[in-house]
């Protein structure tokens, strides 16, 4: 199955037009999306669209599906850290029109194959905190905002001072078998050529900054688990510091689609020959 997987879009209007141009070149069967697809949090003007989701985003999937009809891609969306929470019943609205499928701290059968997206990330220094989790324990990096501090859209119903990401997965997968999973991630594992951040040199009273600021829990579950593929988006800047988009651990790829110039960068991949996936920029 080929498949197109982008990430961290930020609401750019012009990577949507390249995005929609190349699924109609293209038409994968699969598109998956990882998250940061809004403008931004503190963006006041959004463009010429006062609704990011329902004046253009779904519109613009509608009359793909439209002019697609039975090759219409299947898309498997999540949403990131600078994504408002309350804006997600939008997103539900999307799934409800069959233009997405919405699968935060879902499962989804699809052919042979099991997917499993999961939206939240470690804690960021940034205010917004509707999408993070403590990652194995309540520590937090120097620099670092608490999940429990900060601002959140919506009222949590868990109990964000215990929930860690590690937690949240292992009742996510349980027992399952993860030999044909492909997992769609916001946050980059920790320690890959995926979650390199520039943080070279900067100190937080006196204390040096990690510049690997991925998901520790990310990383030792697949290590643990050894999922086919996991996709992964949120630090732009890692593929040039690291000079790559990909990485793998033992028998599990990894990809990353965030990109931190204006260009949109695709993920290109066949399901059955990961080890052949390509990265185009536009």
């Amino acid at each position: 199955m080929k498949c197109f997987f982008i990430s961290d879009l930020h609401g750019k209007i012009d990577r949507y037009e390249k995005l929609i141009r190349q699924i109609k070149i293209d038409t994968p069967d699969i598109l998956f999306i990882g998250g940061d697809i809004l403008p931004g949090f503190h963006v006041i003007a959004r463009y010429e669209y006062d609704d990011f989701i329902s004046d253009y985003l779904i519109p613009k999937f509608q009359n793909l599906k439209s002019e697609l009809k039975n090759r219409y891609t299947k898309v498997f969306i999540i949403l990131g850290n600078d994504d408002p929470k309350i804006e997600e019943p939008k997103i539900i609205n999307g799934e409800n029109q069959n233009l997405w499928q919405y699968i935060h701290n879902k499962k989804v059968e699809f052919n042979d194959y099991v997917i499993y997206g999961y939206a939240n990330i470690p804690p960021t220094p940034f205010l917004l905190k509707d999408w993070e989790r403590y990652d194995v324990s309540r520590y937090v990096d120097p620099g670092c905002i608490h999940p429990t501090e900060g601002k959140r859209t919506v009222i949590e119903k868990d109990d964000i001072e215990y929930s860690t990401i590690y937690n949240d997965l292992q009742i996510l997968v349980g027992d399952d078998n993860l030999k044909k999973s492909i997992f769609l991630f916001h946050s980059p594992p920790y320690k890959t050529n995926l979650d390199r951040a520039a943080l070279d040199g900067q100190l937080i009273d006196y204390v040096p900054l990690d510049v690997h600021v991925g998901s520790i829990a990310i990383q030792r579950f697949i290590n643990e688990r050894q999922p086919l593929l996991t996709l992964h988006g949120h630090i732009h800047e890692s593929s040039r510091i690291t000079g790559s988009w990909k990485d793998k651990s033992n028998n599990t790829y990894m990809f990353s689609a965030a990109h931190e110039f204006p260009d949109l960068a695709i993920i290109k991949f066949d399901l059955s020959k990961p080890d052949t996936a390509e990265r185009i920029i536009l």
